[in-house]
C-alpha cells in the first residue's frame, strides 16, 4: 500500500528553537515512518523581511544540517532547499495572480509583522513579500499534491487560503490541484515563550532568555529553564489558562519523554517548581546533547550536500510535471489547447 504524502518546511529567518523541534522537527522524524515526507528549507520565505546575505547562508546551512541531525532520513524523506526547485517561484506567481489583495491583507501574520515593523522602525516601508508570501506558501504545497500538511495554530489561515486558491483554480481552469488536509499534533504543537508564556516561543524574540535554540550552550540552556516564569502557587498542574508558565514546562517535559500529561502530573505530584525545572532541564539537555553531537559530525560533510541534491532532483520531477499541467490549463503554454 502506497504511503500518503505529507509536506512541510521551516523558514530560515533565525535560530531553530526547542519550540520548532517539538512542534515540527520531532513530528517530521516520527511521521517519515508512516508518510511519504517532503521536507524543505523555506529560504525564499526567509527574505520576506531584510536579512544579511551571510546570515541567510549560515541559516540555510544550519537548518539543513539540523534536519538530518534531528533524525530525518534521506532514504525515507525527500529533503531539499526551496530555491533549488525553481517551480516554487513560478507557480507562486501564477497563484498570486489568482489571489485577491483582500485575502492577503486579512492574514493575521501580515497584520502582526507589518505592525511590528512600523513600531520598531517608525516607517511605512513594509516589504511586498510580507504581503504575498502566503501565495508562495500555497505553491509550495500544491506543487506536490500532499494529502496532509502539518500546521500549527498560527498557520491555519494559510492552509485555508491554499485550499481556497486550489478550489478556485480547479473550478476556473479544470482539475489541477488536489485539496490538502491539515494535520495538527494533539500535544506539543505550540511551545510558549519562557519569559512570557502568553506568546509562542520564537526565534525572533528580542530576549534570548525567552527561547531555547537547538545549538545553545548546554549550560546556558539549564540557566534559561531555571529562569523560566512560573507563578507563586508552587502547585504543579497542567492549566494553560491559569498557570501558563508551569503548563509550558509540563508540555516540554511531556513531549520529550513521550509521557501523557496525566502521567506527568502524577510524576510531579507534591514536588516543587525547583524540581520541575531541574527535570525539564535534564530531558532538554539530554536531547540537545545528542542533536549537537550529530550536527557537528555533519556540518562540513559532503553527505549533506549529496542528500540535498538527491532530494532536489526528486522534488523537481514532481514539481515540473505539476507546473506543466498548470501552465497548460491556464494557457501559459501557448501551444497547448
Amino acid at each position: 500500500m502506497d504511503k500518503k504524502r505529507m509536506l512541510s518546511a521551516i523558514t530560515t529567518t533565525g535560530q531553530i528553537t526547542l519550540g520548532n523541534y517539538i512542534g515540527a522537527l520531532k513530528n517530521f522524524v516520527a511521521l517519515q515512518e508512516e508518510f511519504e515526507m517532503y521536507i524543505f528549507v523555506a529560504n525564499l520565505h526567509g527574505i520576506t523581511v531584510p536579512i544579511e546575505k551571510d546570515i541567510l547562508r549560515k541559516n540555510i546551512k544550519s537548518l539543513v544540517t539540523l534536519y538530518f541531525a534531528c533524525g530525518l532520513d534521506p532514504n525515507k524523506s525527500t529533503v531539499f532547499v526551496q530555491s533549488d526547485v525553481l517551480e516554487h517561484a513560478q507557480l507562486g506567481w501564477i497563484l498570486t495572480c489568482n489571489t485577491t489583495i483582500g485575502e492577503l491583507q486579512r492574514m493575521t501574520q501580515f497584520k502582526d509583522k507589518s505592525t511590528k515593523i512600523k513600531s520598531e522602525n517608525g516607517t511605512e516601508f513594509i516589504p511586498t513579500g510580507l504581503l504575498i508570501y502566503p501565495s508562495l506558501m500555497a505553491a509550495d504545497i500544491l506543487l506536490y499534491d500532499p494529502a496532509f500538511v502539518p500546521v500549527g495554530k498560527d498557520q491555519k489561515q494559510h492552509i485555508e487560503l491554499t485550499r481556497n486558491i486550489a478550489e478556485r483554480m480547479n473550478n476556473k481552469f479544470g482539475e489541477m490541484f488536489s485539496i490538502p488536509q491539515e494535520y495538527t499534533p494533539k500535544l506539543g504543537s505550540k511551545i510558549m515563550d519562557l519569559q512570557d508564556p502568553s506568546k509562542k516561543m520564537s526565534k525572533s524574540a528580542s530576549n534570548p532568555k525567552s527561547y531555547i535554540a537547538l545549538l545553545d550552550d548546554l549550560d546556558v540552556v539549564r540557566k534559561k529553564i531555571k529562569s523560566a516564569i512560573t507563578d507563586s502557587e508552587n502547585l504543579i498542574k497542567y492549566d494553560p489558562e491559569n498557570k501558563p508558565g508551569v503548563s509550558n514546562l509540563l508540555t516540554i517535559y511531556s513531549s520529550l519523554t513521550s509521557k501523557t500529561m496525566e502521567e506527568v502530573e502524577t510524576h510531579f505530584e507534591g514536588k516543587d517548581y525547583g524540581i520541575l525545572k531541574d527535570e525539564v532541564a535534564d530531558v532538554v539537555v539530554e536531547l540537545l546533547s545528542k542533536i549537537q553531537t550529530r550536527y557537528n559530525e555533519l556540518f562540513n560533510s559532503q553527505q549533506v550536500d549529496e542528500w540535498l541534491e538527491l532530494g532536489a532532483n526528486k522534488a523537481r520531477k514532481i514539481a515540473h510535471k505539476k507546473l506543466t499541467k498548470v501552465q497548460n490549463l491556464t494557457g501559459l503554454n501557448y501551444k497547448r489547447k
